[in-house]
This record gives structure tokens, C-alpha cells and sequence, in this order.
């Protein structure tokens, strides 16, 4: 049995959540700053940076200090600081799959809508609906690149899985609401006989062609502009991709939507579903959970949803032998099959 001093209750978690918006504003200031850059050449001392990036020696070691206390820096006995393994990979703005950008829109694109939280929760209604057409591709043109590194291994996975490299034949893709393209680009980077329709909303379009074009498969794409369920789709296809599409749109719009793309699919073709799935209970994970918070900022009807939910809305529309898929990401994949 425990002790009374055992069960006594300490405030040192809820401090620690006090200051849980620190990091991601940190590593953003870091990026804007141009720390882990000029990091990239070398270990400098905050003078060297300062003389380098412009920026005050007292703010690049406030900084820098604690990106050392979340091992996103080293520093060495001559106060020299220098990039770890993680910074390296990841938080360098010239790197393939960088995450730099995303925490430079931190303060920017997300960090203002939740600062509406209260007002959010009391009304119902969220401070943007960026799921609608009006305000979404400002948004998302600049949100959809800065999330690649999210989704593209997950991607790869999924072409892996369905062979591709392996195919003689042509294979048809459908990528609805495509944002990036990631989706598609992975899958045609593995086979030449991969084709990617990309559907997306007129506005939003330019952003999928100019990354298509970075990531050299421009020429084996076709786009299809409109909303996800007005756009017509076509049919005829060997794959689908929902690339964390259903968290937005919310529950009624998934179902219409999963059973438009039941239809644009051949007998024997496969959906894939990339989510942050939530367990049956809506008490874990918590990544999910936070997600469908921000889902409730964002989108007037968007929120999280468990395997089982997702399940039996694809089952719905007339898909079988629903299935997940181990990986890198959030979350399993959902798969199934159009019979």
C-alpha cells in the first residue's frame, strides 16, 4: 500500500505544462534566426553567430541554451554550440524532409488561432474554418510543405506494400485533396509506370504542380480542381490516398466522401488512409488527442477518430477486408479493398 507522502499530489507536472509552448516557439525563433544554418559550417561561439546571423548575443544565448537543455544543440567547454544528430537532419532549411519551416509558422499560422481557445470551447465555433474554400488555401499552401517530412515516409511505406516497383502494368493513382502531392510523388518515385491524378481546390493546385516539379514527376501527374465532394473524380483507379484528409472534414463528409471514392476505384483496387487515430475511448494517445483539439480550432466539424469508426464508415461505402498498415507517422494506415 502506499503511503500518505507517496499519494500526495505535487504541482511539478502542471508546471512543466505551463511552459509547454515554450520549445516549439524556441526551435521557430532558433530557425528564423538562422541558428542551426550557420551551425551547419561548424561549432561557433554567440559571438560568432550573432556577427554572422545578425542577431543579439543576448537572445541567441538564451536561446541556444535551451536547445542544449532539449538536445537540439551541444555546447563544449570553450562555449561553442554545434548541431546534434537530430538539428542536423531535420531543422536545416536546405535539407530534403526539413521540419525547419514548420516551427518557423508556429508563431504565425498556429499559434494565433489557439490563443481562441476559450472563446472556442464556450461557443462552439472556431476562431477560422480553414476546412471551407474561402480561407483554407492561404493556409494550407503554406502548411502543406512544411508537413512532407510527416507523411512522405508513410507514403513510401505505402508504395512498398502495393508492390509498385514490381508492376508491368500501368498503375492509376487517385490523391484527393493532394495538398503537396506527397502522397503521389512517393508513389510514382517508386515505378515509372505510376500515374497520380491530384485533386485539390483550384487555389491550391499551383503549390501541388510547383512540388511535383521539385520532386521530378511533374510529367505523370493531371489535376482535377474542385471540392473533395463535388470535383469529379473519374474512375478506373488502382489506388486512393487520404492523406490526413477525414480529421478535417469531420464525420459526415468522411462517409460521403469514402463512398465517392469507393466508386472512382476499380474492382480489386485499394484505399489507403493516413490519420491520428484515437483509441476506442478517446483516452490515448495523447498526440491524437491534442490533434483533435487543434481539429476543433480549425474546421467547424474536423476531429480525430478511432480505427473502428473509420472501419465501419468504409465498410459502409462498400469496401472489404479494412486493415491497417505499420508505418513511419502518427499512425497506422488504414487500408481496404473495393470488392
Amino acid at each position: 500500500m502506499k503511503t500518505p507522502e507517496q499519494e500526495q499530489a505535487t504541482p511539478e507536472r502542471l508546471m512543466q505544462f505551463g511552459f509547454a509552448y515554450a520549445p516549439p516557439l524556441i526551435i521557430g525563433a532558433a530557425v528564423s534566426n538562422k541558428v542551426f544554418d550557420s551551425l551547419a559550417s561548424g561549432a561557433k561561439n554567440v559571438e560568432q553567430i550573432s556577427k554572422e546571423t545578425g542577431a543579439s548575443q543576448r537572445g541567441l544565448r538564451a536561446i541556444m541554451n535551451a536547445l542544449v537543455g532539449l538536445d537540439l544543440l551541444k555546447k563544449d567547454r570553450d562555449e561553442k554550440y554545434s548541431l546534434t544528430p537530430e538539428s542536423e537532419a531535420f531543422l536545416l532549411s536546405n535539407k530534403p524532409g526539413t521540419l525547419a519551416g514548420f516551427f518557423a509558422m508556429v508563431s504565425t499560422h498556429l499559434l494565433p488561432d489557439w490563443l481562441h481557445l476559450n472563446e472556442a470551447v464556450k461557443t462552439g465555433a472556431p476562431p477560422i474554418a480553414l476546412n471551407q474554400e474561402a480561407a483554407g488555401p492561404e493556409f494550407f499552401s503554406v502548411l502543406v510543405e512544411n508537413i512532407i517530412p510527416m507523411s512522405y515516409p508513410a507514403a513510401v511505406t505505402l508504395g512498398q506494400s502495393l508492390g509498385l516497383a514490381g508492376k508491368r502494368e500501368p498503375v492509376r493513382v487517385l490523391d484527393i485533396a493532394a495538398g503537396s502531392g506527397i502522397w503521389g510523388i512517393a508513389l510514382a518515385q517508386q515505378s515509372p509506370r505510376v500515374r497520380v491524378t491530384a485533386q485539390d481546390w483550384p487555389a491550391m493546385i499551383p503549390t501541388t504542380k510547383r512540388i511535383t516539379q521539385k520532386f521530378g514527376v511533374a510529367d505523370r501527374f493531371s489535376y482535377v480542381e474542385g471540392d473533395v465532394l463535388e470535383a469529379d473524380f473519374g474512375s478506373d483507379y488502382d489506388t486512393a490516398t487520404l492523406g490526413h484528409i477525414l480529421h478535417t472534414e469531420g464525420e459526415e463528409r468522411s462517409r460521403k466522401l469514402l463512398k465517392k471514392t469507393f466508386k472512382a476505384l476499380k474492382s480489386g483496387g485499394t484505399i489507403a488512409i493516413g490519420e491520428w487515430l484515437v483509441n476506442d475511448q478517446r483516452t490515448e494517445p495523447l498526440p491524437s488527442l491534442i490533434f483533435a483539439v487543434n481539429m476543433f480550432i480549425h474546421s467547424e466539424r474536423g476531429d480525430t477518430f478511432s480505427f473502428k469508426e473509420i472501419k465501419s464508415w468504409l465498410e459502409e461505402a462498400g469496401f472489404k477486408n479494412v486493415r491497417t498498415l505499420e508505418a513511419p507517422g502518427p499512425s497506422p494506415l488504414v487500408f481496404a479493398t473495393k470488392p
